[in-house]
């Protein structure tokens, strides 16, 4: 006869375990929705677009090369183009060749696109500090983070 097993941790229960992801999920999941409506709200940006924007003026000379971008982004080569030709008609980027490699090609913040892009990375950290940083405190927001760099690591990105 079989001993039942003994719990050491609440979460050694397979439902506690799927329980504690799911409310991670949901809580990420809620909070990026508030951040992105807010954005969408006062910008007109879509999730994609403003990721890259953000991800532009925080790069060395405001433009990366498109197939990087792309793949920082998650998005396949087909999505991020229709993403990026939405993006150069609203005068957010431009395409730059590479000097000295005529396979690559940069997306580059316009003036417009560095405007926008400030402004919206300031109201980034505004939102954040209110939906993140005040329900959890510094202590916490920072362990989270850590906790989700620590995730990304382990598991392979």
């Amino acid at each position: 006869m079989t001993k039942p097993q003994t719990l050491n941790s609440p979460l050694d229960d397979d439902d506690e375990i799927v329980t504690l992801w799911g409310l991670v999920i949901e809580g990420y999941l809620a909070t990026h929705q508030g951040l992105m409506d807010e954005i969408a709200e006062r910008f007109g940006l879509a999730p994609a677009p403003f990721d890259i924007l953000l991800r532009l003026v925080r790069s060395p000379e405001q433009r990366m090369p498109m197939t990087r971008l792309a793949h920082e982004a998650a998005l396949t080569s087909g999505g991020f183009t229709k993403v990026a030709d939405r993006m150069v008609a609203a005068d957010l980027i431009r395409r730059e060749p590479c000097d000295t490699d005529r396979r690559v090609i940069y997306a580059a913040l316009t003036d417009h696109g560095t405007e926008i892009a400030n402004k919206a990375r300031v109201a980034c950290a505004e939102i954040l500090r209110r939906r993140v940083l005040a329900p959890l405190g510094p202590d916490t927001a920072i362990g989270l983070a850590d906790a989700m760099r620590t995730l990304r690591s382990a598991n392979g990105k």
